[in-house]
C-alpha cells in the first residue's frame, strides 16, 4: 500500500473535524502527489506532540525557520510506509528521543496552515517519551524545551494549544 493510500484510510477512519477531514480527502483525490513537498497546492504533513513519561509536560521545538514553538513534525518522505510512521520519524528526529510510542487511536487532530513553502495539511499524532528520555536539539531547531501544560499557551500559537487539548483528552480516555 502506498503512503497516499494509507493517508486516505487514516483520514476516512478519523472521527471528528468532518469539514477539515473532507478538505484533506478532497486534496488527496485531486492531487496524486499531495503527500509530497513538491505539490505546490499544498501537501499532507505529519507531526507528533511529545509528552513526558509523567504526562505533565510536552516537548516543543523552537523552529529554526519559523521561529515559533511547535510540536515535532514535517514533510513526509518516500521511506515512510504510513502517516503514523512519518509522525514517529519526525518526532524522533526533531526531539532526539529514541523509543517514542504513539498514543493509540490514530491522529488526535488535523490542522491546516499556510507555511512559506505551501499549505500544510497536518495530521497530528501524540507520542509518549519513555522513562529516562533525553532530548537532543536537531539541525531544524534553535531550542528544545519541556513545558508544563499550563505554560504552553504563553509560548505557542493556538494550533499548538488545540493540539495539546486534544492530546490531553486522548490521554484521559
Amino acid at each position: 500500500m502506498s503512503l497516499h493510500d494509507d493517508a486516505v484510510l487514516v483520514l476516512k477512519a478519523y472521527e471528528g473535524q468532518d469539514e477539515q477531514r473532507q478538505v484533506y480527502l478532497d486534496h488527496l483525490a485531486t492531487h496524486p502527489d499531495g503527500m509530497w513537498k513538491a505539490c505546490a497546492d499544498g501537501h499532507i504533513t505529519a507531526s507528533a506532540m511529545v509528552i513526558d513519561p509523567s504526562r505533565e509536560r510536552v516537548l516543543l521545538t523552537l523552529h529554526k525557520k519559523l521561529r515559533m514553538w511547535l510540536q515535532m513534525g514535517g514533510h513526509c518522505e518516500p521511506g515512510d510506509a504510513t502517516l503514523a510512521a512519518a509522525a514517529l520519524r519526525e518526532g524522533t528526529e526533531e526531539s532526539g528521543i529514541a523509543g517514542l510510542t504513539l498514543l493509540p487511536g490514530g491522529p488526535v487532530r488535523l490542522d491546516r496552515h499556510l507555511t512559506p513553502c505551501a499549505w500544510h495539511l497536518d495530521v497530528q499524532y501524540a507520542a509518549l517519551a519513555p522513562p529516562g528520555a533525553l532530548e537532543a536539539i536537531s539541525d531544524e531547531s534553535l531550542d528544545l524545551r519541556w513545558f508544563p501544560y499550563d505554560e504552553v499557551r504563553s509560548v505557542a500559537d493556538d494550533s499548538v494549544v488545540r493540539l495539546l487539548e486534544a492530546t490531553r483528552a486522548r490521554l484521559a480516555t
